[in-house]
């Protein structure tokens, strides 16, 4: 049986692939000398060493991988067998992972195909000249250590066990590894514009040789248009005419099928038409104003911890937020797999991409200088999405041993962000401590009192000093829209038995009183004319933390329609 066997990148999809999914061999390398001892050779001794089967794309902290070890696993190697045909030798042979936490070594046939360093991140070597007709052995080294202080390890414990806010961490491999067999000359990557005014899909397409790329769209199997132009290596540009324009919106993902030619390559991807735009204090899309009604989503589940058992779990989560009356959801402290992405464009699933800075010394410039790229990438990858309507690099940047955080390094990958993507707002760093440089205005307020929420926020814009948590270090920046980014955070716990469950405030001792505080906090959000959205704290419980709406197993602890009442009511700044 192979695990998660659907392609792992829908919008850039080739036919010739091969998932590597399944079991691979293990070795544990607490030492850190599998390097010294050349556990990469392609050799039987060295085969012995792999004592251990798992399934990939499982962490081995998790159950499904089979190896269920959740104590801290600093270094961990992985080996099997690719048998390969001339036939998909003919061409260039790509080699693949979705994400390995956290610096990884790749290795075919004893030789090194490249490095990589960061967990959440999409990265491929191409293998081409290491690889050979009949049976190839890949070997990958994953090193890892959330305890470092740069590197971003998100909700990770970084002590033995699970505590508070932080949960069972994840080493090596966690999403898919695949073969990709392409022409000699084929197409890197493509960027996709939508501009509404014009009907019209913008086209930046890079390349390997040079040749005439073919961009056609249609839109339920009706076309809708085509364009062609010489692309010679990357910046190749093409704007592709719609003859119908079909608009991306909250609950309708309606999506352009796009086919990619370039010779004998073809890709087979998608688009969404929208545009975003700030005004004053509203946010809009497609030109409407629309109240960001979102659920902070973790991406954690207990049998793969942060591989999602299966493609439909990753669907049935964005549907359970849907069914509770949700527009979309904070990614949060974790980089999501593209297969999520998929769905939420699908869904019309409003989604912010998020990093996992958590871990990280921000007053440290060497973590600045590890996080950048990876974030890079991240937005490099995940720009094509229409759900994606905004960026957030960094959450809650807490001081680390009395140090403040390197405002100038915050700063610099806003900066970036900006300049990587122009078409999205971007919050610096959310809920505290904002910079100089942010989009939108955003605040973390775990107030469970329903008047005192409520005051916090009714003399906005005119007072802010009482919305502002941390006057000491931020300060509103007027006419800036205002995002109450997490908030509620109710603990409701349904029968855990674990002592050290907890939520935020005190626990509601009825059904009735938390409905009744969920309202209250949410209406006072909903009814202020100058509030753009807010996020709900949070879908799910994971782990000890218990305030989710529901339980780990994703079960309703309320009835969705009761939920989804008080959501749906009309906002404010939405009239």
């Amino acid at each position: 049986m192979i695990h998660r066997p659907e392609h792992p990148n829908p919008q850039f999809q080739r036919e010739n692939w091969m998932n590597l999914n399944g079991p691979w061999q293990l070795a544990f390398d607490q030492g850190r000398s599998g390097m010294a001892r050349k556990l990469y050779l392609s050799e039987p001794k060295t085969a012995k060493q792999f004592d251990k089967t798992i399934q990939v794309p499982f962490c081995p902290e998790s159950k499904l991988s089979g190896i269920g070890y959740t104590d801290f696993i600093h270094g961990v190697w992985y080996r099997r067998t690719v048998e390969l045909s001339d036939a998909q030798l003919a061409g260039r042979v790509l080699l693949h992972f979705g994400a390995v936490d956290y610096e990884a070594v790749v290795y075919v046939n004893g030789a090194e195909a490249g490095r990589h360093l960061g967990g959440y991140t999409s990265f491929s070597f191409d293998i081409t000249g290491l690889v050979h007709p009949g049976e190839n052995i890949v070997t990958v080294y994953a090193q890892d250590d959330t305890r470092s202080l740069v590197q971003a390890s998100g909700k990770q414990s970084g002590e033995y066990g699970s505590y508070g806010c932080f949960y069972t961490r994840t080493t090596g491999i966690w999403q898919t590894v695949w073969l990709e067999f392409v022409p000699r000359q084929y197409v890197r990557r493509v960027k996709f514009y939508p501009d509404l005014e014009n009907q019209c899909l913008g086209i930046d397409c890079d390349v390997e040789g040079q040749g005439t790329v073919t961009v056609t769209a249609s839109y339920k199997g009706v076309p809708c248009g085509s364009v062609s132009g010489m692309a010679s290596g990357s910046g190749s540009r093409f704007t592709l005419p719609l003859s119908e324009l079909h608009l991306w919106e909250p609950g309708h993902g309606r999506l352009y099928d796009i086919e990619i030619t370039f010779g004998e390559d073809r890709i087979r991807s998608y688009a969404g038409m929208r545009q975003i735009r700030l005004d004053g204090y509203r946010f809009l899309l497609n030109g409407k104003p629309v109240f960001q009604r979102m659920v902070l989503d973790q991406g954690f589940y207990r049998e793969g911890i942060y591989t999602a058992p299966s493609d439909n779990d990753l669907l049935q989560d964005i549907k359970l937020s849907m069914a509770f009356g949700f527009n979309g959801a904070r990614l949060h402290e974790k980089v999501f797999e593209p297969r999520f992405l998929y769905h939420c464009d699908r869904e019309g699933y409003l989604v912010w991409g998020e990093h996992a800075n958590w871990g990280m010394d921000l007053s440290d410039a060497n973590a600045f200088l590890h996080f950048m790229p990876q974030w890079m990438e991240a937005v490099e990858r995940d720009f094509n999405h229409p759900s994606i309507i905004g960026w957030c690099p960094f959450n809650e940047t807490w001081d680390c041993e009395g140090r403040r955080q390197l405002d100038r390094s915050l700063e610099a990958v806003w900066q970036v962000t900006k300049a990587l993507d122009s078409t999205r707002p971007c919050i610096d760093t959310s809920g505290n401590f904002h910079t100089a440089y942010t989009d939108i205005y955003d605040l973390h307020d775990y107030c469970q009192n329903v008047e005192e929420f409520t005051a916090h926020y009714q003399d906005f814009p005119q007072d802010t000093e009482k919305m502002e948590t941390f006057p000491q270090r931020q300060h509103y920046r007027p006419g800036l829209p205002l995002f109450i980014s997490e908030y509620g955070g109710i603990k409701w716990d349904t029968g855990s038995e674990n002592s050290d469950a907890w939520g935020y405030g005190d626990a509601p001792k009825t059904e009735e009183e938390f409905l009744k505080r969920y309202q209250g906090l949410t209406q006072a959000l909903l009814n202020h004319p100058n509030i753009m959205g807010f996020c709900y704290t949070q879908l799910y419980d994971v782990e000890q933390e218990v305030n989710g709406l529901c339980d780990y197993e994703r079960k309703p602890k309320f009835e969705p329609e009761v939920i989804r009442a008080i959501n749906a009511a009309p906002a404010a700044i939405e009239k």
